[in-house]
């Protein structure tokens, strides 16, 4: 890959509109949950889709920033769909889904400590070793700082990318939503992530939400556009770094006209081109 890139996450509902704008979308990014136990003519067609456009799978499953081994079937099963599919790369998050046999139905950060590190990157090298292939790693937005934690996000994250070799998949709205719950200044933080090893970035929107008790929080909801500090991010990114970019545009639900998702398509081209030369001109 030599230029930055654009796309979108595949959902049903978007289907027939994003293979009719096919020409407005650079790349795909696929939930890999959602085609793990599909049929094999349906795997198929993913690979089909696969020689459209570049195709992305996205663990949402897997809990690899944990203490716990990863679930070797989970692995077995990501590993037979990279077979079959043949993406351009996949990725997963640094969250834990799972400990004790106990489900927790969530995304969850885990602590941030020694003990983490050392279980995520054994993690790590369990899914090289059966999948083939390191997934980019992704940031989480969380709601509250997770307990036991003696590492900051940042350290902890850099602590992660760099002895595992694996690229990040920066969620640029993720670290937005954390750094105004928990008041800190979203450009220092963005400067304090591993962006050398960034090669993937998530963009997506959120919302307020405003418990009866403590204060209002911002909650990464993947249901509203991106919000201005996320382009802005996302530019800074771009002035900062020199390798290329593909740029995911994530959208669970209450979708507006397609038209509007591929004007936010342009917007992150637009963005990174203004980063761009910035980089040049430094």
């Amino acid at each position: 890959m030599k230029n930055d890139r654009v796309g979108l996450g595949w959902r049903g509902e978007l289907c027939a509109s994003i293979l009719d704008r096919l020409d407005s979308i650079d790349v795909l990014e696929v939930i890999a949950e959602d085609w793990t136990h599909a049929s094999r003519p349906e795997q198929r067609a993913l690979r089909s889709l696969a020689n459209e456009r570049p195709v992305i799978l996205h663990g949402v499953s897997l809990g690899l920033a944990s203490s716990f081994a990863a679930d070797a079937r989970r692995l077995d099963r990501m590993a037979k769909l990279v077979e079959t599919v043949r993406p351009e790369s996949w990725s997963e998050h640094l969250a834990f889904v799972r400990a004790g046999g106990i489900e927790i139905g969530h995304l969850a950060a885990p602590p941030r400590n020694a003990a983490c590190i050392e279980g995520t990157l054994a993690n790590l090298d369990r899914a090289l070793s059966i999948v083939g292939s390191l997934p980019a790693l992704e940031n989480i937005a969380t709601l509250v700082e997770p307990g036991a934690s003696d590492l900051d996000e940042a350290a902890w994250t850099r602590a992660i990318v760099g002895p595992s070799g694996a690229p990040m998949l920066l969620d640029l709205h993720n670290l937005y939503a954390n750094a105004i719950n928990f008041g800190r200044d979203p450009h220092a933080l963005l400067m304090s992530m591993p962006l050398a090893n960034v090669q993937m970035v998530h963009l997506s929107g959120g919302r307020w939400i405003h418990p009866q008790r403590g204060r209002a929080r911002w909650l990464d909801d993947h249901l509203h556009d991106v919000p201005d500090p996320v382009f802005d991010l996302l530019e800074s990114l771009a002035s900062r770094v020199a390798q290329p970019l593909t740029v995911i545009l994530e959208r669970d639900g209450n979708y507006p006209a397609f038209g509007e998702i591929v004007a936010q398509l342009e917007r992150a081209r637009l963005a990174m081109a203004r980063g761009r030369r910035m980089e040049e001109a430094a």
